[in-house]
Parts: structure tokens; sequence; C-alpha cells
């Protein structure tokens, strides 16, 4: 079984919208994928079930990859499937019975300089929230973050825990260079940028920490079920 970060982009990005029926949601995609999407809320009970659905669906022999997105997943097939249907109640029958994975993942501190040309929609966040900055920068360090799939770009980390209360609507506009390591607020997701480029999520801050390195054994710094916990090492209002 083998994860593509890339790939996984858009069905991360799917967490956009809100799925509000009780039911899962299932699709093809084209001929040799499947998309399971969780129903409601952004959660980590969701997220957790998704990574069982992981493990349970990597033990069918005709699943060739697993793309795991924020509360979806992607099966593709080795061939196109006989019985789609028969699939799909599979799907929700492991989704209804199977115990939430929980994974240890290891904790990352990260210090963060907040504010100042890096973090420029810092002001943005804190307008949004009714807050002044040092607040937002107050809340958005005082939770864990847990990572739940990585996409969009290679090594970037969708982030649980952000606090409803500094949950801010991506830019409408985007940023044309927002340079990685650049930490945002995108929805009810934080973030870390992975890759310096356009980026539409809201810049708070800056970290030194490198999110891909290709040349290492392990390109992506991120694993699933990481905990990434934010402290400032210096604030520019």
């Amino acid at each position: 079984m083998t994860h593509s970060p890339e790939r996984s982009a858009a069905l991360s990005d799917r967490n956009a919208r809100t799925v509000t029926d009780d039911a899962p949601v299932i699709s093809m995609i084209g001929t040799r994928a499947m998309l399971f999407e969780a129903p409601g809320a952004f959660t980590m009970a969701h997220q957790r079930r998704i990574w069982a659905l992981i493990d349970a669906a990597g033990q069918r022999s005709d699943v060739q990859e697993l793309i795991p997105g924020v509360t979806n997943l992607m099966l593709v097939f080795s061939v196109p499937p006989e019985d789609p249907d028969q699939v799909s109640a599979w799907l929700r029958h492991a989704w209804e019975t199977l115990p939430e994975r929980h994974i240890e993942g290891r904790l990352f501190e990260i210090g963060v300089r907040y504010g100042g040309e890096l973090g420029e929609d810092l002001h943005r966040v804190a307008e949004h929230a009714g807050m002044t900055p040092r607040e937002v920068i107050s809340i958005h360090h005082g939770n864990d973050y847990t990572v739940c799939a990585i996409g969009s770009a290679p090594g970037f980390g969708y982030l649980h825990g952000l606090d409803p209360r500094i949950a801010t609507p991506r830019k409408s506009v985007p940023s044309l260079h927002m340079l990685a390591g650049t930490v945002t607020i995108g929805g009810m997701q934080a973030g870390i940028s992975a890759l310096t480029g356009p980026n539409g999520w809201n810049s708070i801050g800056f970290t030194e920490i490198t999110l891909f390195d290709p040349l290492t054994e392990s390109p992506a710094l991120f694993a699933i079920g990481d905990r990434i916990r934010f402290r400032p090492e210096r604030i520019e209002l």
C-alpha cells in the first residue's frame, strides 16, 4: 500500500464543503478509483475511523493504492471493480463497525515568528475573529495539533486542532508568492506551507523548518498521527 501526497491534495481540499448527511458519500472516480467521504464535520473521531479504513482496505487483494485525505479515502483498484456496489457496501459496513484507529505519532515543537511581513494576514484573522492579534497568537499556540493527512503539496500536513474562534475563510485572492514555512490558517484547518508559491490560506507567521526534502530517506517531515505544538519565538505587530 502506498500513499501519494500529490494525489491527495484535491481529496483533502474537498473538506472545504460540509457534508451534512448521516451517511458517507461514495463515488467512482473514473473506472479504477472510488472515493469514500465521511459524513459530518472534520473531527478527530472521523479521521481516526478513516485511518481504520486504511488498514482494512489495505487487506483487500483488489486494492492497489490508498490515498487518505481529510475525512476521506480514495481506493485505487488494480483493475476496474466488477461490482462497485458490493465494494461500496463493504466500505459502509466497515465504516459503521470498525473501531477508531489511534496513532501515537511524534511530537514536534515548532518555533514561530508571528506577524510581520511573513505573517501579513494576522491582522485580517484578528479582525475576522473580533480579537486583537495577540489574542489570536495566544489561541493559536495554545492548542496541540494532529497531522490528519499529507497532501496539497509534497510534505504538507493538514492539521486538526485549530480553535474555532480563530477559524478564518481562505482568501478570495491568493498570495502569489507565499514562502515555504509560512504558518497558515485556512477555514477550520491550520497548516505550514511546504512549498513556495501561490496560496490562498491566511499567513500569520513563519517557521524555518523544512517540510519536504527529496534527498532524504523519508522526504516528508510529518506523518499521519504526528502532533504539532507551536511556540512563539518572536511577535511583530
